[in-house]
């Protein structure tokens, strides 16, 4: 949604959250790195309300982007206790696309009051990068004014292409189809110039039941917000609308194997695509390269299935894997694994 003009700030003691949750090491973790509380415009709900959705919902993180300030960042510090990792941030709405500004610093602001013409935005990226922040370009083609992303992608770490905010019924709509079929038709030139855009799903939360619908799961290190963000960069992550789906994607060949957001050195010889994949009943799995939809197959009524399929890096310069429900929206999808 569009953004807060010059809001006077709120005044209150700050209790940062925690950048690190102890005991916490490497693994798969889920979390929704785009909400919004009464802060910001539309928001109807409070930091602890947007706590509880995120346990309520099974999440391990959450990043607070509020619309053009960082008012909020000081109270998380006794909310966020020691098991939801809170990650401050910030959604810059600018006048011709709005991106989220992940892992600032502290009650850091960044500068929203721009526009395409005024060829500033490079400056703005560098100070999120400077402070090991990561900058995401948000939902690319939103249906409002300011929202539709006129900027080009270079200089951004990632990519939203699935946002549940503006798909009421159903967290999946014809904005979203758009902005995952750019992303799929520039993998191909990314990769071959040395540098690709991972995608992330996030759910844009302003009201309740709204977090989680849709996701990133990210395999990090550990929970902190370094890590996740890491996780995130690399490409090392996958997206989904519920909790109770679950998927791994790995390709092997006789001298290895890689999983998502990982390369596979094939040494020209054939690599076995599996995907494992439960909680999508009678769901379809589509396989992706640069020359498109290589490989269909049907998922049981049990929603639990194995897919499996051959390929080789003269064919494949990467592979990524979407699943989708009955009706065909989209169930979940990965970044690629790259073949060389």
């Amino acid at each position: 949604m569009d953004g807060d003009e010059d809001v006077p700030e709120v005044r209150s003691q700050a209790h940062f959250p925690p950048r690190r949750l102890a005991g916490r090491g490497r693994g798969w973790y889920r979390g929704d790195c785009h909400v919004h509380s009464s802060r910001s415009n539309g928001g109807e709900l409070t930091p602890e309300q947007l706590a509880a959705g995120a346990r309520k919902f099974g999440l391990d993180f959450i990043a607070v982007t509020e619309h053009n300030t960082s008012d909020t960042h000081g109270v998380w510090g006794p909310i966020a206790g020691d098991d939801l990792l809170v990650i401050l941030g910030q959604e810059v709405t600018t006048r011709t696309g709005h991106w989220l500004a992940l892992g600032i610093e502290p009650g850091q602001l960044v500068d929203w009051r721009y526009g395409v013409r005024e060829d500033v935005l490079d400056q703005h990226l560098d100070q999120v990068h400077q402070v090991g922040g990561l900058c995401v370009a948000a939902h690319p083609h939103a249906p409002y004014p300011t929202g539709t992303f006129m900027y080009p992608f270079r200089g951004f770490d990632v990519v939203e292409v699935w946002n549940g905010l503006w798909s009421s019924d159903l967290p999946w709509n014809a904005d979203n189809e758009a902005a995952l079929a750019e992303w799929g038709r520039s993998l191909a030139a990314d990769l071959h110039h040395g540098r690709w855009r991972p995608a992330i799903g996030n759910s844009d939360t302003h009201l309740d039941e709204q977090i989680g619908i849709p996701h990133t799961v990210v395999l990090a290190e550990e929970l902190s917000t370094e890590a996740v963000l890491a996780g995130i960069r690399a490409g090392r992550s996958w997206i989904t609308d519920s909790a109770a789906v679950e998927l791994s994607l790995t390709v092997s060949g006789e001298h290895g194997s890689a999983g998502i957001g990982e390369q596979l050195d094939t040494h020209g010889g054939q690599a076995l695509v599996r995907l494992d994949v439960r909680g999508v009943p009678d769901g379809t799995v589509s396989v992706h390269t640069e020359q498109g939809v290589a490989y269909r197959e049907s998922l049981p009524s049990s929603g639990a299935g194995v897919v499996e399929w051959h390929t080789s890096a003269a064919e494949s310069a990467f592979v990524r894997v979407e699943v989708r429900h009955p009706h065909g929206h989209l169930a979940a999808l990965t970044n690629p694994v790259i073949l060389t």
